[in-house]
């Protein structure tokens, strides 16, 4: 239980909760000079890359799926994995590889794939979200999204401002019913204001209308909407196919990073 409570990774810990006797010299030998090795790294004050802690082993299951598809929070996750990786086969240098050698076979038959981060760039922005150049078509529909959107905010405050010259518009003056935007009239003015009538507010005092000058352009915005979620999701689901070959090597990624929190924490609880 000491042990478990030293172990940052998921992984790690089921490593601690599998624990048992062994008699195997060969495997007593290596796991005794990882723990030493890790524990000289810490005495010493060296860095050691093990700040990836999240269990990512579901996403990574489901990317290995014909026809899944992964969303923008999950690509963030598995290249941040990558990422954590290509930094420790960069701190095992040749001196390292030498001098650490027992830690170092861990990463035994793995190796660093540039092409994930790569992909994964080209389609995915730091904030998780489908880039605009992810495709053409997709940039050309949310070009049309934004001009459509000037137009229509235009054309609405246009509308607002005169409404609210004849003492029509409510104090909110305008909100969205249903993602679009409506117009909030005195209930009484509401047969002056030519439109769609989208409803009442509990105190039937405030009547929220869709200006007839806009419907044409709030039924493209929303045609251009789906459109767009259409495109990203196709862009989702052909980044998923592109990178599911590496769905294992991703895994052993996963395994990797809870073997050497599982033997940092041995190392921890020896310090």
């Amino acid at each position: 239980a000491i042990l478990f409570n030293y172990c940052q990774t998921p992984i790690g810990k089921e490593l601690v909760e599998s624990m048992r006797i062994h008699t195997h010299q060969k495997y007593i030998q290596t796991a005794l000079s990882q723990t030493q090795e890790y524990k000289f790294i810490r005495s010493a004050n060296e860095y050691f890359p093990a700040d990836f802690v999240v269990d990512i082993r579901k996403d990574l299951k489901l990317l290995g799926i014909p026809g899944a598809q992964l969303v923008g929070e999950q690509w963030l996750l598995v290249r941040k994995l990558a990422d954590h990786m290509q930094q420790v086969f960069r701190w095992f240098d040749a001196e390292r590889k030498q001098a650490y050698s027992n830690l170092y076979t861990i990463l035994d038959g793995a190796y660093y794939e540039k092409q994930i981060i790569d992909s994964i760039d080209a389609i995915i922005d730091e904030r998780g979200n489908v880039k605009d150049n992810a495709s053409e078509d997709l940039a050309k529909i949310r070009g049309q999204l934004f001009k459509t959107r000037q137009t229509l905010r235009r054309i609405f405050e246009k509308v607002v401002a005169k409404l609210a010259k004849s003492g029509y518009t409510a104090d909110i003056d305008e909100s969205f019913s249903n993602g679009r935007r409506v117009v909030a009239v005195f209930s009484e003015y509401k047969r002056q204001v030519k439109g769609f009538f989208h409803g009442e507010s509990d105190s039937r005092k405030t009547a929220f209308i869709e200006p007839e000058e806009t419907i044409e352009l709030n039924n493209e915005i929303y045609e251009l909407e789906q459109e767009e979620q259409r495109e990203v999701q196709r862009i989702l689901r052909m980044l998923t196919s592109e990178l599911a070959p590496y769905a294992s090597l991703l895994l052993s990624y996963a395994s990797i990073v809870g073997q050497y929190d599982f033997i940092r924490a041995k190392a921890l609880l020896a310090i």
